[in-house]
């Protein structure tokens, strides 16, 4: 049982940031996987998004940790390290749902 999260990374450090994209099809290591990414610090996107920031040694950590989640199901996992400028212009149309839908 998980009470209190303990984050594997201090959010007060720089980082890069960065997007994990997953499509893991098992539950139980899926779960994992999002597990790991909450751990680190990493905020939900979207169902299958992580993103946030990681210094070096936490990506190269939670790299380890995402390579064993998976094992050997079936799943693609895709972390990508991107810069500051790729965030600051890229474009996110988001639009809320309207009530009943």
């Amino acid at each position: 049982m998980r009470l209190v999260p303990t984050l594997l990374q201090d959010p007060r450090k720089a980082g890069q940031p960065t997007l994990v994209l997953y499509d893991v099809q098992d539950d139980k290591r899926r779960t994992r996987v999002m597990n790991a990414c909450k751990d680190y610090g990493l905020a939900r996107w979207q169902y299958s998004a992580y993103q946030g920031k990681l210094t070096g040694t936490a990506r190269r950590e939670l790299e380890t940790r995402l390579e064993r989640a998976l094992g050997d199901s079936a799943g693609l996992i895709a972390i990508l390290q991107l810069e500051q400028w790729q965030v600051d212009d890229a474009t996110i149309i988001f639009q809320e749902a309207a009530n009943g839908d």
